[in-house]
């Protein structure tokens, strides 16, 4: 009797043990943990880099926007300056 709750101890360590031995092997080295790091810093850049292409490309559409309002309020108010003057012109006919 005293021989079974050893050896069912002895088989529950073995089977740990290979479990142990199973999840070591799945488990990601240092050299995996820094490639990953290298690649995370590399999309960081990246990242940032678009990001700052992005907010320029938009600043730029934003100034093109502005000169487009403002030459077409410049030419509407132009338009109707002329289009008084001609009324004015034609009434004092």
């Amino acid at each position: 009797m005293a021989n079974e709750p050893e050896n069912l101890i002895l088989e529950m360590l073995r089977a740990m043990r290979a479990e142990i031995g199973d999840m070591r092997g799945n488990m990601a080295t240092k050299n995996d943990l820094s490639e990953l790091r290298s690649e995370l810093n590399s999309l960081r850049a990246d990242m940032a880099s678009d990001l700052l292409a992005t907010r320029k490309e938009r600043g730029e559409q934003i100034v093109g926007l502005r000169l487009n309002i403002t030459h077409r309020r410049s030419a509407t108010a132009f338009r109707s300056a002329n289009s008084r003057r001609a009324c004015d012109a034609s009434n004092s006919i």
